[in-house]
Parts: C-alpha cells; structure tokens; sequence
C-alpha cells in the first residue's frame, strides 16, 4: 500500500470512527406568546443570551413567538414543543388534564394586576356585574378570575353571560360594541383600558400569588436532558437580572421589550408593574419556600374540577396529581402529571449552573 492510500485509509477510519463529532447538537423548541412577564424569551432569543446559554451545554434551543397564548398551549401538548410559557391553571388544566406530565421549571412571576375585570362606563362596582354578558376566553385565567370577582360580590356564575372569544380576538370585540364586561390580560388589557370608557371593577392584585406565570417543560424531555433544564434557567434569570436593573442597560432592554410587544416604554414599564417580577432566582425560590403553592393549586383545582375541565366526574384530583420539591403531593400521588421542580432555580441561585 502506498503512504498515499494509507492516508486515505486512515482518513476514513477517523471520519467514520467519530460521528458525535459530525452530529448536530440535540435541538429543543420553546414558545411563548405576547405578554410583559413573557417577553423576556425572546429578547433573550434576539440577543443570542439563550444562544450562548445552549452553547455551553452543547446543545440548541429554538425559541418561536405563538401569537395565540390557548394555541401555543395546545401545540406544546401535542408535542410540537419541549417547554411553553403559560400559568399554573392552564398548565392544570390543558397539558396535566390531557395527560401530558409537564414540569414548571421557572416561576418567573405572579400577576399583581395584570389581569382585569372591565365593565363599560365608569363609576362601575363590581356588583354591577351581574345581568352582564362578559367576554372572556372560557376556561383561561380569566374564567377564573371572573370566579374570583363573583365570589366577591356574593354572585354566581349563573348571575352572568359569558361569551367565549380568543385572546387574539377579544380587544376588537369589545371596542366594537359587543358584551358589556371583558376579562382579559396585558398587553390586551392596557389596550382596552386606553382606547375606552371602562371601569375596573376587580384585578388579580386582590387575588396575589394565585396566578402564576410559568415556564413549563416536558418532564420526559427534562428528565433526559437535564441540560436542556439549565440552560433554559440560565437565560432566563440572566435575562431577569437584566430586566430589572434601574440603568441604561437595563432601560434599553426594556424598550426593546416593548418595541416588540408593540408597545411604548412608558406602557411596558406600567404592565411591568402590574406584575410581581422575581428579577433573581433567589427571590423565586423564597416565593416557592412560602409553603403556600398547595393550598394555591388545590384552590384552582377545585375551580377546574367543577367545570369539567380535569375530566367530566368532577374527581379530576383523584384522577391526577400536583408534585411540589420536598412537599407532599397534592391529589393522586400515583399519576403525577404537573410538577413544581424548584432544583433548577435553586442551582441558579446558588451560582451552579
């Protein structure tokens, strides 16, 4: 054999011999859907910090906008995505109720107002509700805000109308006459507010801690791909940290935050007030150390059972359970299909990702 064959052997012996060397980087999809808690993604996807993020744990992360908060739920549950943001009800009630056992990764904030109760006219009380047709997206968080303001006011769901309408069609519906009361979430419910003559007659900052924005991740996918876990809470607390800062930088993250949810600064700055942001894993963490997680889910899963949406017997707790790290769970404890994993937040704040 020449020294030129032998090369050639030996060439084909390393190329053939090394595939990992070859192969693309495992890759995992995340969306998300217009709202201040959420925007975060995806300026940490236009800035490469998601990027850089994968890269360290030699793997890829696409991350893609859902225009349709209910659809991009939906489209995670079917296995068209390896995590979503969503709130801890429709993580309840859409991907555990349907079967698919989903971990909350990341609780990057609960609503202190950002979810609204508006009544046309102003001078409204919440009593006023009754009688009225309300828009909202049936069987949202804002179905169970809506049951939170009737709780209040001594009224039943019976005492109103409620009119489905999708999250990407609600605004234009009520500014064009239709329904006397809307239930919505910003940046739709800033909109509304602006553009007509509305009371609010309840918000989530008198139900706080109870809706939760999440960052939610196949648990199969995470149990094999832990790294997938980390880099995913390493972006994002990153991203927060950013987020939050009182300077230049932080001011010009925010704009362009708000740029992209079509919005002005002044505008996002006021939705990012309407949330309880936890700008560093510390402070999620210590949210999640209240103790108060169960009781909270056990509050909206007895608002899910009894409209049907955790199975039509009205036993969705027997028939499904709620992990939460180091606590007992919360329904049945032999088919778990929602988990509250706070091991990630904890390696961040603890500086080890």
């Amino acid at each position: 054999m020449t020294i030129r064959s032998l090369l050639i052997a030996l060439l084909c012996v390393c190329l053939l011999g090394t595939p990992s060397a070859l192969a693309a980087p495992k890759s995992f999809k995340l969306c998300w859907s217009i709202f201040a808690g959420w925007m975060p993604w995806g300026y940490a996807a236009e800035q490469g910090i998601v990027k850089k993020w994968a890269d360290k744990y030699g793997i890829d992360i696409q991350v893609q906008e859902v225009p349709d908060y209910v659809a991009s739920i939906e489209r995670y549950t079917a296995g068209q995505f390896d995590a979503c943001t969503m709130t801890n009800m429709d993580a309840l009630t859409i991907p555990a109720a349907a079967g698919k056992d989903s971990t909350a990764l990341i609780i990057g904030d609960f609503s202190n107002g950002a979810d609204g109760v508006l009544l046309r006219g102003s001078g409204r009380k919440i009593q006023d509700l009754k009688g009225k047709t309300v828009l909202l997206v049936e069987n949202s968080v804002s179905h169970y805000l809506l049951s939170r303001a009737l709780e209040r006011a001594l009224l039943k769901e019976d005492d109103v109308t409620i009119q489905h309408v999708s999250d990407t069609e609600i605004a234009e519906a009520f500014l064009a006459g239709k329904g006397d009361a809307v239930i919505t979430w910003n940046p739709i419910l800033s909109e509304i507010r602006r553009t007509a003559d509305v009371s609010q007659v309840f918000s989530s900052n008198l139900i706080p801690g109870e809706i939760l924005d999440l960052t939610v991740v196949d648990s199969q996918t995470l149990a094999k791909h832990p790294e997938f876990g980390r880099a995913l809470t390493g972006a994002w607390f990153e991203t927060q940290r950013l987020l939050g800062l009182p300077t230049a930088a932080g001011r010009e993250a925010r704009a362009k935050m708000a740029a992209a949810a079509e919005t002005t600064p002044e505008d996002f700055e006021a939705q990012l007030s309407t949330l309880r942001s936890f700008y560093s894993p510390r402070s999620a963490l210590n949210f999640t150390r209240t103790g108060k997680l169960p009781d909270l889910m056990r509050r909206v899963a007895r608002f899910a059972d009894s409209h049907g949406l955790l199975g039509k017997s009205g036993m969705g707790l027997t028939n499904l359970g709620i992990s939460f790290t180091g606590e007992q769970a919360v329904g049945s404890p032999q088919r778990i299909l929602l988990r509250f994993n706070h091991d990630y937040m904890r390696l961040a704040a603890d500086g080890a990702l």
